[in-house]
């Protein structure tokens, strides 16, 4: 067996149900905690669901009985406790109650978080390649009133008709509103809006004329000098088709 093959078979997924404790501190004071199952597993990340949604670049800390063999450290503790960046966020169905599943997809990234983490957790991160191997760099902070649209992927200037629906922590809709978009890209759009809805909220854009749904992110909001208000949205669980628009 060669080295190539057997680096391949450490990072195939396992498909491994094991219970996890998921740990998410939002903000300095407000931190949430729910008990899931994996869906597979690597030594150098997992996939599994929650009933909440959890921005890509955040930091999470997990404690789970991962086999000893796939573990980087702590081979001889009981638990593995690690802490994990989302890289990967998509809708995942409904649960047993009825509620909105997310399955996510974490890249395990150490025993303990980065300074800045501690100092604000609200703090979000990429994986970068450093010369010991991955590290973990901080993301730039989104600006107010950016446009998530406005990038080098082709972005259409059109009326597309949508409905966003805004999702409470639970992944639930508490409120929505029929508008069209300003733009549109594959990774994102701007739309016109009367929500009062914050900067870093869930949406989900739905179209009923192409029976399409797309998990968003609130990125920015600025008013147009028509005096109408815009949401900068990011696609997070898919691109949006533009082929359906022309």
């Amino acid at each position: 067996m060669t080295d190539g093959g057997r680096e391949r078979r450490q990072k195939e997924r396992l498909r491994l149900s094991l219970p996890v404790r998921v740990n998410c501190r939002e903000a300095a004071g407000a931190e949430w905690t729910e008990l899931t199952r994996l869906i597979d597993l690597t030594p150098f990340g997992a996939g599994f669901t929650l009933t909440r949604p959890v921005d890509t670049g955040r930091l999470l800390h997990l404690q789970m009985p991962m086999p000893r063999a796939l573990r980087c450290f702590d081979h001889i503790e009981d638990q593995y406790r690690v802490y994990a960046l989302v890289r990967r966020l998509k809708l995942a169905g409904e649960g047993a109650a009825g509620t909105q599943l997310f399955e996510l997809g974490v890249a395990f990234v150490g025993k303990h978080p980065p300074a800045s983490y501690k100092e604000n957790p609200e703090t979000r991160y990429e994986i970068e390649q450093g010369s010991a191997g991955w590290e973990l760099g901080r993301t730039h902070d989104h600006k107010e009133g950016r446009s998530y649209v406005e990038s080098r992927q082709t972005r259409l200037t059109l009326p597309v008709e949508v409905i966003v629906e805004v999702l409470d922590e639970h992944g639930a809709v508490v409120e929505s509103e029929q508008t069209v978009t300003e733009n549109i890209s594959r990774s994102g759009a701007s739309v016109f809006t009367s929500l009062k809805i914050d900067r870093g909220r869930f949406v989900r854009l739905r179209s009923a004329r192409f029976t399409l749904a797309v998990l968003s992110v609130v990125r920015g909001r600025r008013k147009g000098a028509d005096n109408i208000d815009r949401l900068h949205l990011e696609f997070i669980d898919r691109a949006w088709p533009l082929e359906i628009l022309e």
